[in-house]
């Protein structure tokens, strides 16, 4: 890897921050890029092919996807460590990173965009963080019409998907109360890949003291209400103590 490296990103998302975590962990400098959902589309889609981010930008090179992110910078730059040497355990910790990947995350993503939704200014000053003001308000004007396909693409339809997300965020935090609980972290006794994917996956539930996840405050109240459901969990102390511990500021150019 070399030359610039720019990450391409929504400013509010679990799988983009655990891309900034690790560069930030790797005191990697880049730059950032953030897009507002919807207008996304194209730029990503002429980058990759697809429409999802993160994207990084390694000089001449177009990576994207948070787990194949994670991986060709630990290629690049292993030190300090972030997937465990030993095989067993570097498999297990690719385990968890996939079910919060792919399982948990989505599911739990529902209600979180669910109670941010109908207000749709406050969307869009979560997503538009560094936009200008003008055009936060015309994103937010916008988002009323934009809602339904942002629903349908999450799998937002109805009370049962809510409450299965509401299911996923349980079951994630109970997972990590109980395998965090003898020595701190998911995999042995240091932080590795693992406790990072896990907690930027719970980053949304928990408000974690980070400016690179941290809300735009006053909270509405029903995102109010549904944050103060996970915040006495165990696992949620776990969270807000990987952000102190092994969360740095960011590296980046804005």
């Amino acid at each position: 890897m070399s030359g610039d490296i720019e990450l391409i990103q929504f400013r509010f998302s679990p799988y983009n921050e655990k891309v900034r975590w690790a560069l930030d962990h790797k005191g990697l400098a880049h730059r950032r890029r953030s897009l507002l959902p919807g207008p996304h589309l194209p730029i990503v889609r002429r980058l990759t092919g697809q429409t999802a981010t993160p994207v990084l930008r390694l000089g001449s090179e177009i990576v994207f996807g948070s787990s194949r992110i994670l991986r060709r910078i630990e290629a690049e730059y292993p030190a300090p460590p972030l997937v465990p040497t030993d095989p067993e355990e570097a498999k297990r910790a690719e385990e968890i990173e996939r079910r919060f990947d792919e399982d948990w995350t989505p599911r739990f993503r529902r209600p979180v965009l669910a109670a941010m939704l109908p207000i749709p200014g406050y969307f869009a000053a979560v997503f538009g963080q560094g936009a200008s003001a003008l055009q936060r308000k015309i994103y937010g004007l916008v988002l009323p019409l934009a809602a339904p396909l942002v629903r349908r693409g999450n799998g937002i339809a109805g009370l049962a998907s809510i409450e299965d997300g509401n299911s996923a965020a349980r079951e994630a935090l109970d997972f990590v109360a109980r395998e965090t609980e003898k020595t701190g972290y998911l995999i042995g006794a240091r932080f590795t890949v693992a406790d990072l994917a896990a907690a930027s996956c719970l980053a949304p539930l928990v408000d974690p003291p980070h400016p690179d996840m941290r809300r735009p405050e006053p909270h509405p109240p029903a995102v109010a209400d549904w944050l103060a459901r996970w915040r006495d969990h165990p696992a949620a102390d776990w969270v807000r103590a990987m952000y102190r511990k092994h969360r740095p500021l960011p590296k980046a150019v804005a």
